[in-house]
C-alpha cells in the first residue's frame, strides 16, 4: 500500500491554498414523520397579514410560503418532471409578499431549493421584485462556488455575474427550521442576507458578521438573527414540534432616506393555513380556495 507522510500533505494543503479538507455533506436521515408530511403529494400555504416598512413608512400587505417537496436535477437546478436516478429529493419555499407604497403596487417573491438526502447548503436560491419603475432579480446556483446572476434597473447595479465563497443562507434558514430546527447555526457567525433585503436596500451581495440565538418564547420556539453592520434584526417564530409551522416574523430595519431614515419593524402574521395540491387547483370553480386563504381575488 503507498504510504504518503504527513509532510506531504501539509505541502499539498499550501499548494491548494486552504488549511483543511472539508469533510463531504452527512445523509440525512428522514423520519417517517417527516415523510408522512412532506411526501404525501400535497403543499403547505399559509398566508399572513403583512405590515412592511418601507419609504420610511408602514403598507399594509399580505405574505404568502408555500413549502413543498419536489424532485430536483442536480445538473440542471431545475424541478424534474419525474422521479429518476439524476433526481435527488428537496424542500422547496416559493415566499411572496405584495404591498402598495402610495399609487404603486411591489410584487416580490424569493425561492430557495434545499436538499433533503445530504446535509449542507441551499441548491438554489433567486428573488424578483417588480414595481412601476422596474424589476430587480438575483439568483445563487451552488456548484464549486456560489455563482450570482443579478440584474436590476438601477444605473450601477446592472447585469453582473461572480462568485461567492460558500457561506450560510438567510434564505435557506426558512427551510432548516421545516426540516430540523436542531440544524439552525448559532452563535458569531457569517451569512448572506436575504436576497429581498439586498436588492430593495441597494446592499452588495456577500457574507456579513451576524450574531444567531436560538430561544423559546412563550409557546413558541424562536431564532434570531442580528447583522451589526446591516443595523437590522430577523426574528422568526415557530411551533416546537413537528412540523415547525412558521406562525410569524418580524424585521426591524432602517427606512427612509437621509434625514427621515428611521427604524420600523416589518411585522407579518399568520392568518390562514392550507395543505393541497395547489397545481391542480386553477380552475375558476377554484377560487373560494383563496377566500379559504383569506387571501383577496
Amino acid at each position: 500500500m503507498l504510504k504518503i507522510s504527513k509532510f506531504a500533505i501539509i505541502l499539498f494543503l499550501i499548494f491548494i491554498g486552504c488549511d483543511k479538507i472539508p469533510d463531504p455533506p452527512q445523509d440525512r436521515k428522514l423520519s417517517s414523520e417527516f415523510k408522512e408530511y412532506w411526501f404525501d403529494g400535497t403543499a403547505e400555504i399559509t398566508s399572513y397579514n403583512l405590515e412592511q416598512a418601507r419609504y420610511g413608512e408602514m403598507r399594509e400587505g399580505t405574505a404568502v410560503k408555500i413549502f413543498v417537496k419536489e424532485d430536483f436535477l442536480p445538473e440542471e437546478q431545475v424541478k424534474a418532471n419525474e422521479t429518476s436516478e439524476r433526481t435527488f429529493p428537496i424542500l422547496k419555499l416559493n415566499s411572496t409578499k405584495e404591498f402598495i407604497t402610495g399609487i404603486y403596487p411591489y410584487s416580490i417573491m424569493e425561492s430557495s431549493f434545499f436538499p433533503l438526502h445530504k446535509e449542507g447548503h441551499a441548491t438554489k436560491v433567486s428573488a424578483s421584485i417588480q414595481e412601476w419603475c422596474g424589476q430587480q432579480f438575483i439568483q445563487l446556483n451552488n456548484r464549486t462556488h456560489f455563482e450570482m446572476n443579478s440584474h436590476s434597473y438601477f444605473e450601477g447595479e446592472a447585469d453582473k455575474q461572480f462568485n461567492l465563497p460558500k457561506a450560510h443562507l438567510e434564505n435557506e434558514i426558512w427551510n432548516l427550521i421545516r426540516i430540523d430546527p436542531a440544524e439552525l447555526p448559532t452563535g458569531e457567525i457569517d451569512m448572506i442576507p436575504s436576497f429581498e433585503f439586498l436588492k430593495l436596500n441597494h446592499r452588495e451581495a456577500k457574507a456579513y458578521k451576524v450574531s444567531a440565538k436560538k430561544d423559546t418564547e412563550d409557546s413558541l420556539s424562536t431564532y434570531t438573527l442580528n447583522y451589526p453592520d446591516l443595523n437590522r434584526t430577523l426574528k422568526i417564530f415557530y411551533q416546537k414540534d413537528f412540523p415547525y409551522e412558521i406562525e410569524k416574523w418580524e424585521e426591524i430595519i432602517p427606512s427612509g432616506s437621509g434625514e427621515n431614515t428611521k427604524m420600523l419593524t416589518t411585522k407579518a402574521i399568520k392568518n390562514k393555513r392550507l395543505k393541497i395540491d395547489y397545481w391542480n387547483k386553477n380552475g375558476k370553480n377554484d377560487l373560494s380556495l383563496r377566500e379559504k386563504l383569506g387571501l383577496k381575488k
